[in-house]
């Protein structure tokens, strides 16, 4: 991921309207915003994509939460120390067209395999400043039938050094453990959901039709300095094909609206990267997905004041003491963006993008220093917590609260 050199000009250009010098010029800057956001819906006219707009998310009960925080154990897949763990199978140098990087694309995939999802491999060849080198994107659906799609992503690769290699931990080793506990945390429910609706017990058939897509992106990383051309060559290739790729009729339970692409399908894309450092610091960029922002603000304050991130002797995370990791929204979030990264070339094609990014970037990117030693445990559990009610949440999932916790509420009213 890159920010552009005037990417702080930028965002105060859009963030601060009400500094003194944009009151004067605040016309310019809306009349440039409604042309920008006219373009926009242009272009998701263009690719058949329609369906941004909010929804009312159903909130988890308590015992519920308590549900997703109690098991899966949240922190046992991003434990460092334990070499069995996701993030241990994936915290290798891992540059694209590597034996390394094959290495964790197979673990990723053998694992979404042994939850019975829908995997392609999206293989081709780019050229880059070191040659013609092989990207492999993940895709990982957990009901290809479904007319709609939720698609959480990172990249897998890590950035190449002729000097040394880099691990790149939060740069998105742990993001990716992170996406692969959620996916077994959540695939008993989604079972359970689809269980539910091919009976016609579930209620809002809207929701129902949308399934969890994880894209797992190759190539985001430059090989040299960050350009057009050399950075997100996964992502770049994805979009592209997607565009061009019609569903025919009987490939989906159902199609909304006409001369349907791959790309039209999807509801929002949510990109994590640079995660698992210490206070991390997470801000909204776009308008079409300020309300699923503030959701996931929302599900992090009630599982904060329930007590879930209390973590050991981890004052910070103690009840009352916990800091948000999400900025207050300004209220003047545009589509422009400034930020370099995989969602880019999805956000071009009208595509509504969910960046969860720290902001600034953790001090150790692009360095040595972004290894194991980099993550923090209590942050990182935090994150898996946040995700596991957000997701649970969106997709309308029901966690079986145990007895235990089913008591505890019930002695509490």
């Amino acid at each position: 991921m890159r920010i552009p050199e005037n990417a702080p000009l930028a965002r105060d250009l859009l963030s601060d309207l009400s500094s003194r010098h944009w009151r004067w010029n605040s016309f310019v800057y809306l009349r440039i915003r409604k042309l920008w956001e006219y373009i926009q819906i242009r272009a998701r006219y263009k690719f058949g994509i329609t369906r941004l707009e909010r929804r009312s998310l159903k909130q988890l009960t308590p015992a519920e939460i308590q549900a997703l925080v109690s098991s899966p154990d949240p922190l046992k897949q991003l434990n460092p120390n334990d070499p069995d763990s996701h993030l241990s199978k994936i915290l290798i140098p891992r540059v694209a067209d590597t034996a390394n990087n094959t290495l964790v694309r197979e673990y990723i995939v053998s694992k979404m395999k042994a939850l019975n999802w829908h995997i392609e491999e999206d293989s081709f060849t780019d050229t880059t400043p070191l040659g013609k080198k092989k990207f492999t994107n993940i895709i990982a659906t957990k009901d290809p039938t479904a007319p709609r799609r939720v698609v959480l992503s990172a990249h897998f690769d890590s950035k190449y050094f002729a000097s040394h290699d880099f691990l790149g931990a939060t740069d998105s080793a742990a993001p990716c453990a992170m996406i692969l506990d959620l996916a077994e945390t959540l695939n008993p429910l989604l079972n359970k959901r689809k269980e539910r609706l091919d009976a016609g017990l579930e209620d809002d058939d809207d929701i129902s039709d949308t399934t969890l897509q994880l894209i797992f992106f190759d190539g985001e990383e430059a090989f040299k300095e960050w350009t057009n051309t050399d950075s997100i060559y996964g992502a770049r290739h994805l979009a592209a094909k997607w565009e061009n790729t019609y569903i025919a009729p009987g490939q989906k339970r159902r199609l909304y609206g006409p001369s349907v692409t791959e790309l039209s399908t999807i509801e929002h894309l949510i990109l994590l990267d640079l995660l698992g450092a210490p206070s991390p610091r997470i801000r909204s960029y776009f308008i079409d997905t300020a309300w699923l922002f503030d959701a996931m603000a929302g599900a992090e304050r009630r599982l904060g004041e329930s007590g879930a991130f209390a973590y050991g002797n981890e004052q910070g995370m103690a009840p009352g003491k916990w800091r948000s990791y999400f900025r207050a929204r300004t209220g003047h979030e545009s589509n422009f963006g400034y930020m370099g990264d995989d969602h880019v070339p999805f956000l071009h094609r009208g595509v509504s993008v969910l960046h969860i990014i720290s902001e600034p970037f953790p001090s150790v990117w692009h360095t040595l220093a972004d290894d194991a030693s980099a993550l923090d445990l209590p942050t990182m559990r935090r994150w898996n917590l946040v995700l596991r009610v957000f997701m649970s949440e969106y997709l309308n999932l029901h966690p079986e609260p145990s007895a235990r916790s089913s008591r505890s509420q019930s002695e509490l009213i």
